[in-house]
């Protein structure tokens, strides 16, 4: 089966699956879904959802998160890990947001990767599901299946997510990538399967026989 023929059998199957695909972190508008993106690094989503009731209950504005001490920022985002660096950035983008931008998040890549604690990946999420512009954010679990699936060497996330643009059509993007995180999550997780267990991998590879081993 060749790459190509691969990736449009994985678009089947993950729409079968998947045909509804809720955004995993809880958020109100693109400011909160910016902060929730941020605070998911290195830290699931899950818990990340239990800690921004109490952040967004203190602050869910730019306007009154510059006036939250980075202190109390840290104390309430600390079961998300990271959290002296986080309560930075979270303090300082959202005054850039008011001085730069109107308290607006922007709609560009190069403005919001330009804030602080916002990467590409950060970045292309909040324009894909706040905004809706394509983009195909590369996480763990994509990274991973992408190498699993041989749609990619792996070699490193920025050649992964162009190896995934060029596979699969533009307007699937946005959906597919969290149609991937969630079959990861449930399917094809990192001690669950190692390229030879699940639906995916046994159907795409069935003559494979060696477990995979992926890059980071």
């Amino acid at each position: 089966m060749t790459r190509t023929r691969r990736a449009a059998r994985i678009s089947e199957v993950l729409e079968e699956l998947y045909p509804e695909t809720p955004i995993p972190l809880d958020h109100r508008d693109p400011y909160t879904l910016l902060i929730a993106v941020l605070l998911s690094a290195q830290c699931t989503d899950a818990r990340v959802n239990t800690v921004t009731p109490l952040l967004f209950g203190r602050a869910d504005t730019p306007e009154n998160m510059v006036r939250v001490p980075v202190e109390e920022i840290q104390a309430i985002i600390r079961p998300c890990g990271l959290s002296p660096r986080k309560a930075k950035a979270i303090s300082e983008l959202s005054r850039i947001l008011l001085d730069q931008h109107g308290g607006k998040v922007p709609q560009s890549f190069e403005a919001l990767e330009a804030l602080p604690g916002v990467g590409h990946k950060t970045a292309s999420v909040v324009m894909s599901q706040a905004f809706g512009f394509p983009a195909f954010p590369v996480d763990t679990h994509i990274h991973r299946l992408a190498q699993r699936w041989e749609l990619t060497d792996g070699r490193s996330v920025e050649r992964t997510e162009a190896d995934l643009k060029k596979l699969f059509p533009r307007e699937r993007w946005n959906k597919l990538h969290l149609q991937i995180i969630f079959y990861g999550r449930a399917h094809c997780t990192a001690r669950g399967c190692d390229g030879t267990v699940c639906r995916l991998c046994r159907e795409l590879f069935p003559k494979r026989a060696k477990p995979v081993k992926t890059r980071k």
